[in-house]
């Protein structure tokens, strides 16, 4: 067992060493982004879609050619009427309904590493599993798993982090490399949508391309975004959430051999989890009018990075917050966001995470972590997870 201040987790994300902001929000000059920290002003933020925009192509024009139908950027009303489309597939009865399935993959998954004496946690489960969830409710192949975690690995494998103030060609060149992998993704999604329309099947792809919002269907270029979002989405977040609380409970013997002997405690670890080490640690959006937060006067037009994973260790709304506590209650984490755009699968992410760490603690009796072979993180400052996870099993 090794401290997770130890396996190398991004200096960049000092509140993953215990370190406190100097101030909720503070401006960066050198990248031109205003960043807040502070709990109560992230909350103001993702609580009030009218002042704070999510449409940040209005200071990033070059995504624009993904925007159309991109529920993450969209405001109201059209993100509203867009979101109802696919909410109920989403429901916390609709999501309970796949449970059988999920425990089916997962059972599957590992029975290709029984009798090993190591397993890679995220090649062996925490990636394939909620890729072929998704895509088999969105109707694609599965079987093109390593195609989407090609493209997506190109999209967050590097700093992406661009300069509004002076962004270097360096800058430049990467942004247009991320925007090539997502030219892939969605040029590979288009060619499923354009066959849906000839070909409808019983899939939430079919049901996208026959929806209407007022009497009008959404054109290509909407339903391509659109899964595009719920692609990368529905797996990503469950594919970190389950590597991170697999590597708090190593880090934490005492709540891993807790949640062993008593499994109803395995949702207050994964809560914890979103809490402590948040898959998605920033959340960007803009001012629409000249705001004070945080002490702050911010003016119009100006992009915001929402750090929900400094926020998730605000003393002023957790005790002890640099401390891995499952049982803590009230734990009001933003792991998953707040407001109109909570995410969209959570319930879903919830339910992939407790069922695969029900059966892996069933399968493993001893499952640890290797200081000879450590973790690999995310490159990405913006996102807080392992790439790579190697556990003994014996």
């Amino acid at each position: 067992m090794t401290a997770l201040e130890d396996w190398g987790l991004s200096e960049s994300q000092f509140w993953l060493h215990g370190e406190q902001p100097g101030s909720p929000v503070h401006y960066d000059e050198s990248f031109g982004f205003w960043n807040v920290y502070g709990y109560p002003e992230a909350m103001r933020i993702l609580s009030d879609p009218v002042t704070y925009s999510s449409d940040t192509t209005r200071i990033f024009p070059e995504g624009k050619q993904f925007a159309e139908g991109n529920l993450v950027r969209m405001d109201p009303p059209e993100h509203n009427k867009l979101r109802k489309l696919v909410s109920h597939a989403f429901t916390p009865k609709v999501v309970a309904g796949l449970e059988p399935r999920i425990a089916e993959l997962t059972g599957e998954l590992l029975d290709a590493v029984d009798g090993a004496d190591r397993l890679e946690l995220v090649a062996d489960l925490a990636y394939p599993l909620p890729v072929i969830v998704i895509a088999e409710l969105l109707g694609v192949p599965s079987s093109d798993r390593d195609l989407f975690k090609k493209w997506v690995d190109g999209m967050f494998a590097r700093d992406a982090r661009m300069s509004l103030s002076d962004p270097t060609p360096e800058q430049q060149r990467e942004l247009r490399e991320i925007l090539d992998q997502v030219g892939h993704l969605t040029d590979y999604l288009g060619e499923h949508v354009a066959a849906r329309r000839k070909q409808p099947r019983e899939d939430l792809l079919s049901k996208l391309v026959e929806a209407e919002v007022d009497g009008e269907k959404l054109t290509h270029d909407e339903v391509v975004n659109f899964a595009n979002v719920l692609l990368i989405a529905g797996h990503i977040t469950t594919t970190m959430l389950l590597g991170n609380t697999v590597l708090c409970l190593d880090a934490h013997p005492e709540h891993q051999a807790r949640a062993r002997a008593d499994r109803s405690t395995l949702p207050g670890v994964i809560e914890e989890s979103l809490r402590f080490l948040s898959p998605f640690a920033a959340i960007g959006r803009v001012t629409n009018t000249e705001v004070e937060l945080g002490g702050q006067r911010i003016p119009a037009e100006k992009p915001l990075l929402v750090w929900v994973a400094a926020a998730n260790r605000d003393p002023r709304r957790f005790a002890d917050p640099n401390v891995f506590d499952p049982t803590r209650d009230p734990n009001p984490q933003l792991g998953f966001g707040r407001g109109i755009h909570f995410c969209l699968g959570a319930p879903l992410a919830r339910l992939e995470g407790k069922v695969a760490l029900n059966l892996l603690l069933d399968r493993f009796p001893k499952l640890a972590t290797d200081p000879a072979d450590p973790p690999e993180f995310q490159p990405n400052p913006n996102m807080t997870g392992v790439r790579k996870l190697p556990l003994r099993t014996r």
